[in-house]
């Protein structure tokens, strides 16, 4: 799986060369606000501020494209309140603990962040390698996810309205019904038309716009020519807020969380049963 981590604080820049100094790897600057950091000790990875439009080279295609050096000092004016965000390539489950240590380094070096940021949310996304790629398989996934979001989204607010309230918007609540219903076991066809339907947007916490542009790309552009979808075959689960200010924060819970997801998905009898109790 992949991990992805935004916060503030500090530049891409200085945050690349913080992670280098202590892990090691090479570092390769794309422009002065995306840099590659290739072959540390838990693997490559990047980071790079989280707007398109600073950019310009990887998105020639935007409505508004900034020649580099107004890229460059938009970067520099929206630091304060656009994240810059770390993404790992993937790693094995086994060593998803040491990604724990690169938090650690960003935050001696300054980066912070309190789960939110102006009315987003700072996120902690996973990246995670599906069992298989079949309908069921994603659809079961995807009932399991539906059925234990809420409790979820409880446990990350902390009991902090603010928190709650810039967390990724829930799916319409006819959806959930829909896909819940116990004969909804769809082919990839009609589950990939019913979510491009249900949820045109990749504000949700179980994104699976990535997943369904791996799938069938041009059944997901027909929909969102200009959304900004990478197409991976991916769950990308970007519920989770990420605190690098707080020094006991770790990525684990989120993960643990996320396993109770596919315990469920893997249980056939236990998420038909709980689906009945949903809609009852």
């Amino acid at each position: 799986m992949g991990v992805e981590i935004e916060f503030l604080g500090l530049s891409a820049r200085i945050a690349a060369e913080a992670v280098v100094r202590h892990l090691g790897g090479d570092l390769e600057a794309e422009d002065p606000h995306a840099f590659r950091i290739r072959s540390t000790r838990l693997g490559s990875m990047s980071i790079e501020t989280d707007l398109r439009y600073v950019h310009p080279r990887r998105y020639p295609s935007l409505g508004l494209r900034l020649g580099d050096r107004a890229a460059d000092w938009l970067g520099a004016m929206v630091s304060s309140f656009v994240p810059r965000e770390l993404i790992t390539d993937p790693i094995s489950i086994a060593r998803l603990p040491e990604v724990d240590e690169i938090v650690a380094i960003l935050r001696a070096a300054g980066a912070r962040g309190c789960g939110a940021v102006l009315l987003d949310s700072l996120g902690l996304h996973f990246n995670i390698d599906p069992p298989r790629l079949d309908a069921e398989t994603i659809t079961a996934y995807l009932k399991a996810f539906l059925l234990l979001g809420e409790g979820f989204r409880r446990d990350i607010a902390r009991g902090d309205s603010r928190l709650a309230l810039v967390l990724p918007p829930d799916y319409p609540r006819t959806y959930i019904r829909h896909v819940l219903a116990p004969d909804y076991w769809p082919d990839l066809a009609t589950l990939s038309d019913d979510y491009l339907a249900a949820n045109p947007t990749r504000k949700r916490a179980l994104d699976l716009l990535p997943l369904l542009a791996h799938l069938d790309e041009e059944r997901v552009r027909s929909v969102l020519p200009r959304e900004k979808i990478g197409p991976r075959p991916v769950f990308h689960y970007r519920l989770p807020q990420a605190h690098l200010s707080d020094p006991n924060w770790s990525i684990m819970p989120d993960w643990a969380r996320w396993l109770t997801v596919e315990r469920l998905a893997s249980d056939p009898d236990r998420l038909s049963a709980m689906g009945r109790a949903a809609l009852s």
